[in-house]
């Protein structure tokens, strides 16, 4: 691994709106590859980030002419619900909307590295995928950068060598503004209507997400996962291009499946994943089937694939279990912002105390329904949580609103305790921004809550 060439973008100029977590970093790697750069947030605390980054100009765009791209935050929207006015000065003049994973991909292939890049995306389970792609690929000796939406953003990324593969978690936002980043290895792990404001509907979100398989040959590996992906067609488009496909799945035959605990192919039993503690579910089954496929096809031994199925530590905030207090087990999942997420950790525990609220997303918890025999006793915490409770009580699930986090872990703890309730999980299905900076401050704020909870501030 080494730093990119300092001329490598000499004579070009890019335009940077939005400094958050994957602008301000495309601003400092685009300076350093040598191009000239001006950059704009309407946030004063977002442009100070750039202020100590010699030549860049900060300021407000009235034009775009004489820049080769436009580098725009993913969650500024260039279409829908309505497009941010220097993006539409973008498409007006047909100035090319590029997110940095692209440019990461261009900078790659000037800088003459034949890496390969690994692309995962989905409406959940994206992350974990590819926390525990690259985790495979470096237990196995690959040289390996794992980010983009989640972790480092793709600019930080340093230049890998010709064997070394680039990880990639990739959003819907991220997947509209690709122009030349061709996949070695891509998956679709799920699909559920997710971001519809910003696609129009769920066609609009389909097409973005099969962006992953964009110029992919035969040369190339396409993953499609089959427990939510109810798209039967999928893998006979992609094969009628002369791409290779290949479906994953946690709880059916497939390709590569996770079905009854033990990872398999055609070749035969890969893992046994009860060894594996960090991917407790079926749909964790289906994140490492996903995971493994694609390992497999980058290279990695087979023989070597258990041991590093064992040693994956997992996620913050994915089913990250906190602390064991009473014999009463304390779970974050606090990235489920989502009901289809919170079903996946929901379906772990056959008797739980759940803390769930925020700001609900379309649809609510209904479709939890299935799952609320579990639920010994409900807290709810957040904006919504009134419309999450009238939910629970018409299928009679015992609940308190809580209001915040400070009064459910106490209150759920003494639930468990006097139930006799073997797991407290935070899995939220609602998105966090009522009450907290992001998903990850909620889940701190949890944890911090549950190791109070010690009487003698230690942990067992």
């Amino acid at each position: 691994m080494t730093a990119f060439p300092p001329d490598l973008f000499a004579g070009r100029r890019f335009a940077v709106l939005g400094l958050g977590r994957n602008g301000a970093p495309a601003v400092r790697a685009l300076v350093a590859m040598g191009a000239r750069v001006q950059a704009w947030d309407d946030g004063p605390a977002a442009r100070a980030a750039v202020d100590d980054v010699a030549g860049v100009g900060v300021a407000p765009f009235d034009t775009l002419a004489g820049f080769d791209a436009l580098v725009l935050s993913p969650g500024i929207a260039h279409v829908l619900p309505q497009p941010h006015p220097v993006a539409l000065m973008a498409r007006q003049a047909a100035i090319p909307i590029l997110s940095d994973a692209e440019l990461l991909f261009q900078a790659v292939r000037r800088a003459g590295s034949r890496a390969r890049f690994a692309g995962i995306t989905g409406t959940n389970g994206k992350s974990t995928t590819t926390a525990l792609l690259a985790h495979i690929l470096l237990a196995c000796g690959i040289p390996v950068a794992a980010g983009g939406n989640l972790g480092p953003a793709a600019l930080s990324l340093p230049l890998l060598p010709d064997d070394g593969v680039y990880v990639l978690e990739m959003s819907s936002y991220m997947l509209e503004r690709l122009h030349s980043l061709r996949f070695d290895a891509a998956c679709l792990l799920n699909l559920t209507p997710d971001h519809l404001d910003r696609h129009g509907d769920m066609d609009g979100y389909r097409r973005a997400k099969l962006h992953i398989f964009d110029r992919q040959t035969a040369d190339d590996l396409a993953v499609i996962g089959t427990d939510d992906v109810s798209d039967t067609a999928l893998r006979d488009e992609l094969a009628a291009q002369g791409i290779p496909t290949m479906t994953v799945s946690g709880t059916v035959a497939a390709d590569l499946t996770g079905a009854g605990g033990l990872l398999r192919d055609g070749a035969g039993p890969i893992a046994t994943l009860a060894d594996a503690p960090s991917l407790p579910g079926a749909h964790n089954a289906e994140n490492a089937a996903a995971a493994v496929a694609m390992a497999l096809s980058l290279g990695a031994p087979r023989a070597d694939i258990a041991a590093a199925l064992r040693s994956f530590p997992g996620l913050a905030h994915r089913q990250k279990l906190i602390d064991t207090i009473d014999g009463i087990r304390f779970v974050d999942d606090s990235k489920a912002t989502n009901a289809d997420a919170a079903s996946r950790a929901l379906g772990c525990y056959d008797r739980l105390v759940w803390i769930a609220g925020g700001t609900a997303k379309a649809g609510g918890i209904e479709d939890l329904a299935p799952f609320f025999p579990r639920i010994a006793h409900a807290f709810l915490i957040g904006r919504d949580a009134a419309g999450l409770a009238r939910t629970l009580a018409a299928h009679g699930v015992p609940h308190t609103i809580a209001e915040t986090l400070d009064r459910a872990v106490p209150g759920a703890f003494a639930a468990a305790r006097a139930g006799h309730v073997p797991a407290v999980l935070l899995s939220p299905a609602c998105a966090s921004f009522d009450q907290f900076r992001s998903f990850e401050h909620r889940g701190q704020h949890f944890a911090d809550l549950v190791r109070k909870l010690h009487p003698t501030g230690e942990t067992e």
